[in-house]
């Protein structure tokens, strides 16, 4: 009676667990490959599945829903050798579940990898200062480069960002030794073309003033010869009148002389006497 027993209750319980072995609850949102004596079978969509027990089994649970890859950052050197550092973020989907598990050992890391060493040949053909402003560019390429070798393993690519891009340490001082070489130099320049153009304004003004000033000095020759002329037409060959206006200049000059406040002393002439007879038309 209790050997019975046990055989039965052995029996249930071998049945609730076939019973259990052979239903399948797939979650939303996932699908499962479901292999029989190692070959594929078939795949399980969310919702409840029969399998048969001991002969089935899911060998895989992929997720269907949008899958985030992060890719992590690298350094890449450009064409002109410089050295920059990048990372990238991409976003797939698991469209066809068979290839993706039978196609490629790990999907996840084989488009990780495919990013990387695509965005490595994508950059390298790049200057730096082409990588560092065509992010858009770059983020387009990567993406139509990648999307052949993912839907042969029943991936899709739905969009690949760029998270940063950015020069190395070294290449960042670099580029700052440069910038500040070439601030001074623009600074250089620019002073030197303003010491230019006020050497060429002095020059011009000096131009200008010795043309006024010898304009000045014709202008003056000509009144002064006009004036004589006019003197000499007005006197004639008499010797009084001329003698006259030098005598009223002479005394008009010496009494300016005497005037002047920078005059301590006044110097005369010896012979001003003679001067003055001879002003006057007077014989000693």
């Amino acid at each position: 009676m209790t050997e019975g027993l046990i055989v039965v209750v052995a029996l249930i319980a071998f049945a609730v667990i076939t019973l259990l072995k052979g239903v399948r609850i797939v979650p939303q949102g996932t699908e499962w490959i479901v292999e029989r004596l190692g070959k594929y079978h078939s795949t399980l969509h969310p919702g409840l599945n029969i399998i048969i027990p001991y002969l089935d089994r899911v060998a895989y649970q992929l997720v269907t829903k949008d899958i985030i890859l992060d890719v992590q950052e690298q350094e890449v050197i450009t064409r002109d050798n410089a050295v920059i550092l990048t990372n990238a973020i991409a976003f797939i989907k698991v469209t066809d579940p068979i290839k993706a598990v039978y196609g490629v050992t790990d999907f996840s890391e084989a488009i990780r990898n495919l990013i990387m060493t695509t965005l490595r040949s994508i950059v390298g053909e790049m200057q730096l200062d082409e990588a560092l402003s065509n992010r858009d560019k770059i983020k387009a390429r990567l993406r139509e480069s990648i999307s052949d070798e993912a839907i042969d393993w029943g991936l899709t690519v739905k969009s690949v960002e760029i998270q940063d891009i950015k020069p190395s340490p070294s290449m960042q001082k670099a580029m700052e030794l440069q910038a500040a070489a070439e601030r001074q130099r623009k600074a250089m320049v620019t002073q030197a073309e303003g010491e230019k153009q006020s050497m060429i304004l002095q020059a011009e003004a000096r131009l200008e003033s010795a043309q006024r000033d010898a304009n000045a000095a014709v202008t003056l020759a000509t009144a002064s010869a006009e004036a004589i002329k006019r003197v000499t037409a007005a006197i004639g060959t008499e010797e009084a009148p001329m003698r006259y206006m030098l005598g009223e200049k002479y005394i008009t000059a010496m009494g300016k002389l005497a005037d002047s406040q920078n005059a301590k002393t006044i110097l005369l002439p010896a012979d001003i006497q003679e001067t003055v007879r001879g002003l006057l038309g007077k014989k000693g």
